[in-house]
């Protein structure tokens, strides 16, 4: 069962602005990584399902999370069917995200209310999985679509749209301010986030002070 409620998992979303989107196979490493994200102010996080045995990962990262790091929401990401969905929020995640929209998903995390951003690339789609209960829609790619203009230019029919974009996102001043002009709720932001090289080191205070940096430039 998640930590928050559903609309508490989407004020935390709003507030942070920033989810960064990891995997690894390596319970370690993605702790660490966690715990700097969250040291760096980040306060959600997506986890995705993307190699065999994620939900053993993400069982192990979510009770880290729980006494660690308790004020943050630690979401499933590339969750592309219902048992799958259903296997996440009985682990107790805090939010779903998918690369697309699964119609199936919708009314599954609306019955255990946890919060689903599937992921859109037309106004129809966008206005499809709201009409689904899906409060923050994930844009993607958002880069490929549109970029900040296109947000800007949905959110002119749709002012009161919730907008979540994911890819093409950078964790540099100048992208993140253009970003947060558009309008959109929040970014996802991946493997820029974490420089491998940083990794390697070990150098979480880096990656830490990578997340300050980016909130502050993200403010709206």
């Amino acid at each position: 069962m998640s930590k928050f409620k559903k609309i508490d998992t989407i004020g935390i979303i709003r507030s942070t602005g920033i989810v960064p989107v990891f995997y690894s196979s390596d319970v370690q490493l993605a702790k660490h990584v966690l715990k700097a994200c969250y040291n760096g102010g980040i306060r959600a996080f997506e986890f995705t399902n993307r190699g065999d045995g994620a939900h053993r990962v993400f069982e192990e990262l979510l009770s880290f999370v729980r006494k660690e790091c308790p004020e943050m929401a630690l979401g499933a990401g590339t969750i592309l069917d219902a048992p799958t969905a259903a296997l996440y929020i009985q682990t107790g995640a805090d939010f779903l995200v998918s690369p697309c929209l699964v119609e199936e998903v919708a009314p599954l995390c609306n019955r255990r209310g946890v919060p689903y951003s599937p992921g859109c690339g037309t106004v129809s789609e966008i206005v499809r999985a709201m009409e689904l209960g899906c409060d923050l829609v994930k844009v993607f790619p958002a880069g490929t679509v549109g970029g900040p203009a296109f947000v800007k230019n949905i959110l002119a029919p749709l002012p009161w749209a919730m907008i979540m974009c994911t890819g093409a996102v950078e964790p540099a001043e100048d992208n993140l301010k253009a970003w947060a002009a558009s309008g959109v709720t929040a970014v996802g932001m991946g493997s820029k986030l974490f420089p491998k090289d940083l990794l390697e080191k070990g150098d979480w205070e880096a990656i830490s002070e990578l997340c300050r940096k980016c909130l502050v430039w993200f403010e709206r």
